[in-house]
């Protein structure tokens, strides 16, 4: 079984190669831009990608927590699915985006070669933010090698307790962070530093890589601020913008 692996892109955006699949989590290629209103908010993103969609080599499929936010799917990273053999995301994005688009409710899984895809439940914002639209989390099990989290843009831990309750340990969390704000909804949209080391213990993950920390102007915690909160765990994996990192050999 090939070594896990993951090269990260910018943003919520990372190739993650696990059981033989190469996995791109929630793409955004976009240069930086302030994109037309949403909602009555208008996301900013401040810095480019690391990498051009020209420079991943072969991806099998992206995972997709929610395509209704550029900061999680932007212009170029909806263009990027058109091209991609598989795309697993919400069955609101499957209706909505069409094509090779699959959509899963919470709990349900698709197989992938050896890896067992789970839609796992996620909350963009404190209790009371579901009208924010359909949201997902992901968690990836093959026989032959560690469990992974994806959280996507989840702020809630006890959905993380549920997700424990079911699989138990969870080996490796890719935790979307950046305590995200915008002036039209209450609260933090995705973890804060602190809250994503108590979803890290709740799951008794060993590692751990930081998401969804920077690169947009509604984040309002730092990639350095997601560092700081794990320093001295042991568990935090640093992960420069470009570079592949062996997260866990096999």
């Amino acid at each position: 079984m090939p070594d896990i692996a993951l090269t990260y892109i910018g943003g919520p955006t990372a190739l993650l190669e696990y059981g033989g699949v190469r996995f791109l989590t929630d793409p955004t290629f976009d240069a930086p831009q302030t994109y037309e209103p949403r909602n009555g908010f208008a996301h900013t993103k401040t810095h480019g990608p690391a990498l051009a969609p020209s420079e991943l080599g072969a991806v099998d499929l992206a995972l997709v927590s929610h395509h209704h936010h550029g900061d999680n799917l932007d212009i170029l990273g909806a263009a990027l699915l058109r091209d991609l053999p598989l795309t697993i995301s919400t069955t609101k994005a499957a209706e909505d985006l069409g094509g090779t688009v699959v959509g899963l409710e919470p709990w349900a899984s698709v197989q992938v070669g050896k890896v067992t895809i789970t839609a796992v439940p996620a909350l963009h914002g404190p209790p009371g933010s579901e009208g924010r639209g359909p949201v997902i989390g992901f968690v990836l099990r093959t026989a032959e090698a560690p469990s992974v989290y994806v959280s996507g843009d989840n702020a809630s831990l006890p959905y993380v307790k549920s997700i424990a309750e079911r699989f138990g340990k969870i080996d490796i969390s890719l935790l979307f962070a950046g305590a995200a704000r915008i002036p039209v909804a209450e609260g933090e949209l995705t973890l804060s530093s602190a809250d994503a080391v108590l979803a890290a213990g709740i799951l008794a993950s060993d590692t751990v890589v930081g998401l969804h920390t920077e690169d947009w102007a509604h984040l309002t915690e730092s990639r350095e601020d997601f560092r700081r909160a794990f320093a001295g765990e042991g568990r935090y994996v640093e992960t420069p913008r470009a570079h592949r990192v062996i997260l866990r050999k096999t």
